[in-house]
């Protein structure tokens, strides 16, 4: 797999597609989302919300050249929300609950569907947790 654009040389407004896979089931794993986003957008941390045990990722450009990866990706602790950490063409997974830091960024779910992380709140025994996510849709025909 060739890489050819590092995290300082991506444009803001290029649309990428991260595809999210699950690869421990059936022969060949199942896909988990596929998630369209502008690269300023997604940046250099994202949310993945109820990820598998597992994740490989894929990132590809609008012409669908690999630009990032991550593979054998383990989550390491319970909880609702991953975050997906990329540093030039590397993803790494990383468990966590979100902060107010994390307000205003993406959230993939499962299936691809992506919005923004509005509002967060987590009691102190994480036994609950109650959150906010902004979707926005833009009908390009």
């Amino acid at each position: 797999m060739s890489l050819r654009l590092g995290q300082n040389q991506r444009m803001g407004d290029e649309i990428e597609t991260w595809d999210l896979w699950y690869p421990g089931p059936g022969a060949t794993g199942l896909p988990f989302a596929r998630a369209r986003l502008k690269a300023g957008d997604a940046g250099d941390r994202l949310l993945v919300h109820a990820a598998p045990q597992v994740l490989q990722v894929t990132v590809r450009d609008q012409a669908g050249t690999p630009v990032a990866s991550g593979e054998k990706l383990e989550r390491h602790q319970p909880g609702p929300m991953s975050f997906l950490v990329r540093r030039g063409a590397i993803v790494t997974l990383e468990d966590g609950w979100p902060t107010e830091r994390d307000l205003g960024r993406v959230v993939i779910l499962p299936g691809g569907e992506a919005g923004i992380l509005k509002s967060w709140w987590n009691a102190d025994d994480r036994k609950e947790w109650r959150w906010q996510v902004e979707f926005y849709n833009q009908n390009r025909a």
